[in-house]
């Protein structure tokens, strides 16, 4: 019996010995993190080792150039001050859009037989809607086509805009061949054709889930008529003053007033002074 037990331990041990161990082995829990403008991202880095007790924590951002975060213990600017660690997962405060990009966590254990495990995690900082800029006439003429634009350069993702008039939504046209078109990614509300029914008070909203909606000031549009009485009299007027001065021109052509003009030769005209001659003497004088 003893025999047996003392031939079984040494063969156990054996198998200890030989049985593979895990190495350095880096994960994170959320590859891709989104947060709000302003508030705190939690970028996830979780590690075990094969056998250093102690490996060695960094983070790094990628870009052009990749920069530290946090290196020997400590954080780098600009994160220094508003970020902090636990184990091996950061937290950065108060993120702005200078804080998006790809982050990576790399853990360095040298007395592993793996000594180098990284993981990635890329952070997307979002950006409520701003207040819009509007961009209504104030009148246009019936049977014009007008173009009303309503546009948020700064929220991420990009907002969609939906238009308002008199404080009513205005739905997107279902009909092929309605009288405007909607684009709530652009933000153009357009009429092919105004009519007077067009005129009011129109507004648009910027909404992209992240914070609140916001509204641009909305402005007043008002289509007139066209006076056509008004544009018949010009075109006449014009006619005439054009019948007026061609009429003119034959006349003063046919009487030779151009041709007398070209003829006439310049009575006012005065030779330019000749330069002094030397003088030369032509009679003898006598005492």
């Amino acid at each position: 019996m003893m025999e047996g037990t003392s031939l079984v331990l040494p063969i156990v041990l054996l198998l200890l010995q030989c049985s593979p161990s895990a190495p350095v082995t880096v994960s994170t829990n959320r590859h891709k993190v989104e947060v709000e403008e302003s508030k705190d991202a939690v970028l996830s880095c979780m590690f075990r080792t094969e056998v250093d007790p102690s490996p060695r924590i960094e983070w790094k951002k990628k870009g052009k150039e990749v920069s530290f975060v946090y290196f020997e213990g400590h954080f780098k600017a600009p994160y220094e001050g508003r970020a902090t660690i636990d184990g091996a997962t950061v937290t950065l405060h108060r993120v702005t859009q200078e804080d998006a990009g790809e982050y990576r966590c790399e853990i360095s254990a040298p007395q592993d037989s793996i000594t180098l495990g990284e993981t990635n995690v890329t952070l997307k900082v979002l950006v409520p809607p701003n207040t819009p800029s509007c961009e209504i006439p104030s009148a246009a003429v019936t049977g014009s086509a007008v173009h009303l634009r309503c546009r948020d350069e700064q929220s991420i993702p990009p907002a969609t805009y939906s238009w308002f008039k008199n404080s009513q939504p205005i739905s997107p046209p279902r009909l092929t061949n309605a009288t405007y078109l909607v684009d709530s990614h652009t933000g153009v509300l357009e009429f092919k054709a105004v009519a007077k029914d067009d005129s009011g008070h129109y507004s648009c909203l910027a909404t992209n889930g992240v914070g609140k909606p916001k509204m641009c000031e909305g402005k007043h549009m008002t289509i007139e008529d066209v006076n056509v009485m008004a544009v018949v009299v010009t075109v006449v007027v014009l006619c005439l003053v054009v019948l007026v001065c061609g009429c003119g021109g034959l006349l003063l052509h046919r009487n030779g007033f151009f041709s007398q003009h070209r003829g006439r030769s310049n009575v006012n005209y005065v030779p330019p002074p000749q330069e002094p001659q030397d003088f030369k003497h032509t009679q003898s004088f006598m005492l």
